[in-house]
């Protein structure tokens, strides 16, 4: 009986032996999920706000490059100014032309053309001139065989002085610009002859420097550098109410600085009898000249004045020795004669003409040309 329980309970155990093996196979054949210990938790994705990379600041637009203008050739442009003389001034040429080709020249008709040459501003001495030289040669040649256009041509041609130098002193020495001083009353249009002058020293390829010292008005600063601009010219400017003087001084220094060839000065315009403002005009000319010369003095003169044209020319030729003159507004008008008598009255020939509001309006005076077109 004994034996009976011993064998049982060996069975027993064995059967929990086994069951206890079964079970720890099974737990070792599936491992239990790992946890990493080491990452951290994440949080669940969610949408972000990403900043947008700033853009650059948009780039200023560059300044544009002024066209430069090509002014006009000398030679086209005196081609083209004569026709317009031409055009403007035959009515006294041809008013004088009519009365000489009448058949009978009696005292009427001498009167008649002495009164046309006064109201075109020849004056009194250079007409009583004209008038017995062509009395003299009519009478002589005898009228059937004379030509009274020819003759009138000729004697017309001297009157206004075919010999004259008229060529514009632009150039310097000794590595010195050329300086031109452009004088004048108010309203001649000096400082729009200065933008013109210098359209054609561009045009025959000279370097130019432009003084403003018509620094009393701002406008004629503003405007000078307009004309600058056009064809590639520097101006030299001061503050408005500024020294004149010292304003011209600069002007030349940098025509010195950048080897100019010409430097251009414009002046204010003044009244010849203000005692002041000639003087002042004096001092700008000397204290240019303490860096180089004035090469050329301009008169400005406007045709149109007439014989008063003759009282400011003999007051500025006294101040600041003019070379030269140019006559404006000559277009249009009957008063050609001023011509012969500012030139006679100073004993300084008339070197530029100006013909109309064109930039190109401006040429040298040809004698032939004019007397050409005084007659048609």
């Amino acid at each position: 009986m004994t034996v009976l329980y011993l064998v049982i309970g060996i069975v027993v155990l064995a059967a929990i032996i086994a069951v206890g093996l079964v079970t720890t196979g099974r737990r070792r054949g599936t491992p239990p999920p790992r946890v990493d210990t080491q990452a951290p938790a994440r949080a669940p994705a969610r949408d972000v706000p990403v900043a947008e990379p700033e853009s650059a600041a948009p780039e200023a637009p560059a300044a544009p490059v002024p066209t430069l203008e090509r002014p006009e050739d000398p030679a086209s442009r005196l081609v083209r100014l004569r026709q317009r003389l031409a055009g403007a001034q035959g009515g006294f040429g041809r008013g004088l032309l009519a009365l000489l080709s009448r058949e009978r020249l009696d005292e009427d008709t001498w009167e008649a053309i002495e009164d046309t040459l006064l109201t075109a501003d020849v004056g009194v001495a250079p007409t009583q001139q004209l008038v017995e030289r062509l009395r003299t040669r009519l009478r002589v040649d005898g009228k059937e065989a004379a030509d009274p256009r020819g003759v009138l041509r000729d004697e017309l041609l001297q009157l206004v002085g075919p010999d004259l130098d008229r060529r514009l002193q632009i150039s310097g020495s000794d590595g010195r610009p050329g300086v031109v001083l452009v004088v004048g009353v108010n309203g001649t249009g000096k400082t729009t002859l200065v933008g013109k002058l210098a359209r054609i020293l561009v045009a025959e390829n000279r370097s130019v420097v432009l003084g403003a010292a018509d620094t009393f008005r701002a406008a004629a600063v503003e405007q000078l550098t307009t004309w600058g601009e056009r064809v590639g010219v520097d101006v030299v400017r001061g503050p408005e109410g500024s020294d004149p003087a010292s304003v011209a001084f600069q002007a030349v220094q940098e025509g010195i600085d950048r080897a100019a060839d010409t430097v251009v000065v414009d002046t204010a315009g003044r009244l010849q009898n203000k005692a002041g403002l000639m003087d002042e005009l004096g001092k700008v000319k000397r204290v240019i000249e303490k860096q180089a010369p004035v090469t050329e003095v301009l008169l400005v003169l406007d045709a149109t004045t007439g014989q008063n044209g003759l009282v400011q020319a003999r007051v500025f030729s006294e101040i600041v020795d003019v070379t030269g003159i140019v006559l404006t507004k000559l277009d249009g008008s009957a008063k050609g004669g001023i011509v012969v008598a500012v030139q006679r009255e100073l004993g300084v020939p008339v070197k530029l003409v100006g013909l109309g509001e064109g930039a190109d309006d401006l040429a040298p005076f040809d004698p032939g040309a004019f007397v050409d077109a005084l007659l048609g």
